[in-house]
């Protein structure tokens, strides 16, 4: 009797353990990956200097294409820009998962890889993939697309393999490719409206070009702006509420669609909270929560939730995302069943303290309800490879709590 009843406490305490035990699931931090190998240091830098790190580590199908540092060289020596040489390493990161034996094992012996640089919009036709071919004596090549068929490079090592989440190979040398070394204006000398109207926010951006608003965002381009863009079907359903809205109504409606700092998809992902906007003047708080599960980041008003569905532009100085709904405020909408009605806006308050982050040519229309406190900052742009300590994610499992649930059963078996 003694012996079951010992047998049955160490089966609780065993449950607790499994129940309290985390459960480490694969991700990867691409900097740190390759810090263990000095040869691609300089490889490893322009990860970080062009922000390609943090897009790195967000995905989990990759397969990144190293150079040496003398390969790296040999790229540095044609002097192009920071910009230009986020497109060309970009090229480099491919959006499917080539560890060794798949590269060994291609069907038909050739495949054509969509690439980073493809998914940033900015490499024109299909100049953005990468053709990889298995060739005769175990040697695998590797060309862009637009070289039609020709074969620069070769597969030299695995690097490090994450099954199926993360590939790091090393190829003889940097892929050439007019398409992606062409000049690259920097984000600020931009045409942000041009951008997004190519894009799928033309509504948005022919609105904004006819308000005040314009001003404000090209003011704010230099030091920092993110932009969250709706998509035309969603801009175009909402219209007949813009058009009942008053000038100023409209122009703090589109200003709340800017924040007057640059925030990566890296950063929004690791951050919850809430952030100021463009139209943020002192009382009138014009701010929103961004929420995120996962690869899933959320904007959320009292009146709306819209969802992040795709990136225009992550380059530092400026972000532009795509977004599900127009973002309706508080400030001018009600927060009820009836919210299509847009809430009365009072004239200006002139004695309203100016905005902390920037400075604005005009007053935003103040609500009944609006608290008097003034808003709350915005998170920090912490960049995510900087922040991650491994190579590992925590998290915890479903696979813990079901063996508690069967320990706790041969606990009731014993008695």
């Amino acid at each position: 009797m003694q012996l079951r009843s010992m047998a049955a406490v160490a089966t609780v305490v065993l449950s607790l353990a499994l129940l309290l035990l985390p459960h480490t699931t694969s991700a990867h931090n691409i900097t740190h990956i390759l810090a263990k190998y000095p040869q691609f240091s300089t490889f490893n830098h322009y990860l970080t200097e062009t922000h390609l790190a943090a897009e790195i580590n967000s995905r989990e199908t990759i397969t990144v294409c190293a150079v040496d540092n003398a390969g790296m060289a040999e790229l540095l020596s044609k002097h192009l820009s920071i910009y230009t040489i986020k497109n060309v390493i970009s090229l480099h990161v491919l959006l499917d998962y080539f560890g060794a034996k798949k590269l060994h094992q291609i069907t038909n012996g050739t495949a054509l890889a969509a690439t980073m640089f493809q998914a940033t919009g900015s490499a024109p036709g299909s100049t953005g993939f990468v053709n990889i071919t298995d060739l005769k004596g175990g040697k695998v090549g590797f060309g862009p697309a637009e070289n039609h068929g020709t074969l620069p490079a070769t597969f030299v090592k695995s690097v490090e393999e994450i099954p199926y989440n993360i590939s790091v190979i090393q190829i003889s040398t940097m892929l050439p490719s007019a398409s992606a070394e062409a000049p690259t204006p920097e984000p600020s000398q931009m045409n942000l409206t041009s951008l997004m109207s190519a894009h799928g926010c033309r509504v948005f951006a022919e609105t904004l070009l006819k308000s005040p608003a314009e001003k404000t965002f090209d003011e704010n381009a230099d030091g920092g702006l993110t932009v969250f863009c709706p998509g035309d079907d969603a801009m175009k359903n909402f219209m007949p509420k813009f058009k009942n809205l008053t000038a100023d109504g409209k122009q703090s409606l589109l200003e709340y669609h800017g924040v007057p700092v640059y925030q990566s998809m890296a950063s929004l992902k690791s951050n919850n909270g809430v952030m100021n906007t463009l139209a943020t003047d002192g009382a009138k708080k014009y701010d929103f929560v961004v929420q995120n599960d996962g690869d899933v980041v959320t904007l959320k008003t009292k009146i709306v939730t819209a969802k992040i569905t795709g990136t225009l532009i992550d380059e530092q100085p400026i972000a532009i995302f795509t977004i599900n709904k127009v973002l309706m405020p508080k400030e001018l909408f009600k927060a009820s069943a009836a919210a299509d009605t847009p809430a009365p806006a009072p004239a200006p308050d002139a004695d309203s303290p100016e905005p902390s982050k920037k400075k604005k040519k005009h007053k935003a229309p103040a609500a009944a309800d609006t608290p008097a406190d003034s808003p709350a900052d915005g998170p920090s742009d912490d960049f995510a490879d900087s922040t991650a300590d491994d190579n590992s994610a925590f998290s915890y499992s479903a696979g813990p709590v079901v063996a508690g649930v069967l320990s706790m059963w041969f606990f009731f078996l014993l008695l």
